[in-house]
């Protein structure tokens, strides 16, 4: 055999070894994960059916996404926010649905740009318990609670650590039961979220919200760095398919939807 056709034939093996890998990959980049936080009605939330699940307005969004880009996205219950953060970062899971943009977050995930829904962060306070609030300012000297790994945008975030005491706990529902307690002053958490939580621990009628909001951010799709899919096509493709939808009702309607279909779950209907 000549070197010309040795070298062919030594070509041609290689391709057909390498094939087989690389359909595998692409197939595997077609079936994504993704997750976020658990306690976050009526944007995300656990299936009481199916609890290793997550359900709510952003996996609604995020898989009529998929759907329309002809992929497939599981999303999946990993454990509590913080948790699920941790999950993204190191990669075993693909993307976040749902996730404010800071600079810090930056550095571990790529932001699918717009944002699909914006949602305000706001005081809550025991009910006839409020005090002047007016800014930021009038957090100061009182103590605060949120939850761990939790943003309410860069600005508030920087201020926060500079200016005001606020212990971060696990889930909103300790951080509510610590206010009704009486061992925190105020807690600092989305309002829609918090509204859904406080009726299914039946608090409704003992906290209340101060205005103004303490910031109102956008909730994006964040792709894990270390996702073996985070391609600049695959981004493109999510941002294009994103930007279309946001311009329409569909990401209210599901925000609406889905905080009835939280409250049915709630009452057993």
């Amino acid at each position: 055999m000549s070197g010309h056709c040795l070298g062919l034939s030594v070509l041609l093996s290689f391709a057909l070894a390498v094939a087989p890998k690389l359909a595998v990959a692409a197939d595997a980049c077609q079936h994504l994960t993704a997750t976020g936080n658990p306690d976050y009605p009526p944007y995300l939330w656990r299936d009481p059916h199916d609890p290793g699940r997550l359900i709510g307005a952003n996996a609604d969004l995020l898989k009529q996404v998929a759907k329309e880009l002809g992929l497939v996205v599981d999303v999946v219950y990993v454990g509590p926010w913080s948790r699920a953060q941790e999950e993204v970062n190191t990669g075993r899971v693909d993307m976040l649905a749902g996730y404010f943009r800071t600079q810090a977050r930056e550095q571990l995930v790529d932001f699918v740009s717009p944002p699909f829904l914006f949602n305000s962060s706001v005081v809550w306070v025991r009910k006839g318990e409020g005090f002047a609030y007016s800014d930021w300012s009038d957090l100061k000297g009182r103590r605060g609670g949120t939850l761990v790994n939790n943003s309410h945008g860069q600005a508030f975030d920087d201020y926060a650590r500079a200016q005001l005491v606020l212990e971060a706990v696990p889930s909103v529902t300790q951080a509510f039961q610590k206010l009704l307690l009486k061992r925190s002053d105020y807690v600092i958490f989305e309002h829609y979220p918090g509204l859904a939580l406080a009726r299914m621990l039946g608090k409704e009628q003992a906290l209340e919200v101060l205005d103004p909001p303490v910031s109102s951010e956008g909730l994006y799709l964040a792709l894990s760095h270390k996702s073996g899919c985070n391609k600049p096509a695959l981004r493109e493709q999510l941002a294009r398919k994103m930007k279309a939808l946001v311009g329409g009702p569909l990401p209210e309607q599901l925000v609406a939807e889905n905080l009835q279909r939280w409250q049915r779950q709630q009452t057993g209907q």
